[in-house]
């Protein structure tokens, strides 16, 4: 069964450029080198230029497991936190139907 995330990241004034690069650089790397990912976009709100979603799917268990341990994620997080508001609010969900 697939699952879903949602990761909501609220960023600081003024880090919106330099979020954006350190995620699409991340995001390149997941998209390529995680075969058991099918889904990895970045969103930005239109009310709240602060406030951006992270779509994902992961084909089970052990690849989303497994995402969490790659290097590009854990070295990514470490800029990507810098330009963090507040904690990231993560929601796991199961796939419906085929």
């Amino acid at each position: 069964m697939a699952i879903g995330v949602t990761a909501k990241l609220t960023v600081q004034d003024g880090k919106n450029s330099e979020f954006e690069a350190a995620f699409a650089k991340l995001s390149e790397s997941v998209n390529s080198l995680e075969p058991g990912c099918n889904l990895y976009a970045l969103h930005q709100s239109r009310t709240n230029a602060q406030v951006y979603i992270v779509l994902e799917q992961y084909e089970d268990e052990a690849a989303l497991a497994a995402h969490g341990k790659t290097e590009h994620y854990l070295q990514a997080g470490k800029v990507l936190a810098t330009c963090l508001a507040a904690a990231p609010e993560i929601e796991l969900m199961d796939s419906v139907g085929a």
